[in-house]
């Protein structure tokens, strides 16, 4: 059974996370996820204009991220079709 200063612990650290500010960052595939506001996006995201809290941050890429696929996926597909109707107007 975890001690009353382990449970204190982890409570303040939720309460740390819950307060942290994050920043919504995006990928050349235009893949989003979140990190930690005061610091560089790692290589390869940069910003993408929203910041907040951890769960508004998390609201908005579900709002703004509605194709899963990465941007080359979508573009391979996108061009397939292209094809496939082309060949269908022949």
């Amino acid at each position: 059974m975890p001690s009353d200063s382990a449970a204190e612990s982890d409570s303040a650290a939720s309460d740390s996370a819950a307060e942290q500010e994050f920043a919504v960052v995006i990928n050349g595939e235009e893949q989003y996820s979140i990190w930690p506001a005061d610091q560089q996006p790692p290589a390869g995201w940069s910003a993408a204009g929203f910041s907040g809290p951890k769960d508004a941050c998390l609201a908005h890429i579900d709002d703004v991220w509605t194709d899963m696929r990465p941007l080359s996926l979508r573009r391979r597909m996108d061009a397939a079709q292209a094809g496939n109707e082309e060949g269908s107007l022949r």
